[in-house]
């Protein structure tokens, strides 16, 4: 599928695949497209950075490749690797077949057939149907070694292989960065992406997405959840609820068959939106039937 030729086209293609997103992020991601500059999302967990890649993947068609960040990511690990067991076995062979000559063994045992890809190098190689999506996600996680050579490989899309040579990307690939913002990523790799953060939509929006994830439940069970969560992310908690928790609690109450909200079904249910025992304890009890309460007035009064 070609890439989308505006802003709306752009916005229909995610909603097309379960994405809702407003206009400012449509744009930032159809620039991203037009332009082919990478694009950093920040935002809290659960907001729906990574699936941003996802639905762009799916909807234009083009394979995703994901590169899972976490502390000690060094370059190799994302680049490549050498398979060196059956490296072993081949030098074995030829050794045995009297190909022992160093250039020949060399030549043999860093081919490609040996090389493994990992993420960065296999968004650098050729792909049926076009340009992959390649997904770096939470870049946060690494360190700033990784950082500057990460920096490097996007601004010419090459990579090198010091047995092989330098590898350059026959097209672009399609590149978003994510991150939590457990720190802060350095300035150089920040510009030269484009920017936006991804913040907690408004109650309708949050709306619409529920019902486009979890269209059999009920518009009245539907509005408590929203508004129930929303509710929550004003308190005070170590790790506010986001919107992958948000289709999930509504998944947990379906399959207790709940039409409505609870103290109880509340009460049995908050580890499917609190991940943490002192934010579900802050929460529990008198705390949650009060903005259960206030849930239900705002309801009735038709907000």
């Amino acid at each position: 599928m070609t890439l989308p030729n505006s802003i709306d086209e752009t916005q229909t293609l995610l909603k097309d695949q379960g994405y809702i997103c407003g206009r400012e992020l449509a744009t930032v991601v159809f620039l991203s497209l037009k332009l082919g500059r990478p694009l950093f999302l920040e935002g809290e967990a659960g907001v729906g950075k990574t699936e941003i890649a996802i639905a762009l993947a799916m909807g234009l068609g083009r394979r995703l490749i994901r590169l899972q960040c976490y502390e000690g990511l060094d370059a190799s690990s994302a680049v490549y690797e050498w398979n060196f067991p059956a490296q072993m076995v081949a030098i074995r062979a030829l050794e045995a077949s009297g190909a022992s000559s160093s250039d020949t063994l060399e030549t043999e045992i860093f081919s490609d057939r040996f090389l493994i890809r990992r993420p960065l190098l296999e968004a650098m190689s050729p792909q049926k149907g076009g340009a992959p999506v390649l997904l770096i996600d939470e870049i946060d996680r690494t360190d700033a070694p990784f950082e500057a050579f990460l920096l490097e490989a996007l601004s010419d899309f090459q990579v090198t292989i010091p047995e092989l040579g330098t590898i350059t990307a026959p097209e672009a690939p399609i590149v978003i960065l994510t991150s939590n913002r457990t720190r802060e990523v350095h300035d150089a790799l920040k510009r030269r992406c484009l920017y936006h953060w991804v913040d907690y939509p408004e109650f309708d929006r949050e709306m619409e997405i529920l019902n486009t994830r979890v269209p059999e439940a009920s518009d009245q069970l539907s509005r408590e959840i929203v508004a129930f969560v929303q509710a929550l992310r004003g308190r005070d908690l170590f790790k506010k609820p986001g919107l992958a928790e948000t289709v999930d609690w509504a998944k947990c109450l379906l399959a207790l068959d709940a039409i409505s909200l609870s103290p109880q079904v509340i009460s049995d249910t908050l580890g499917a939106i609190l991940k943490y025992q002192d934010d579900i304890i802050s929460v529990q009890g008198s705390a949650a039937a009060e903005i259960l309460k206030d849930v239900k007035a705002s309801a009735e009064m038709g907000q």
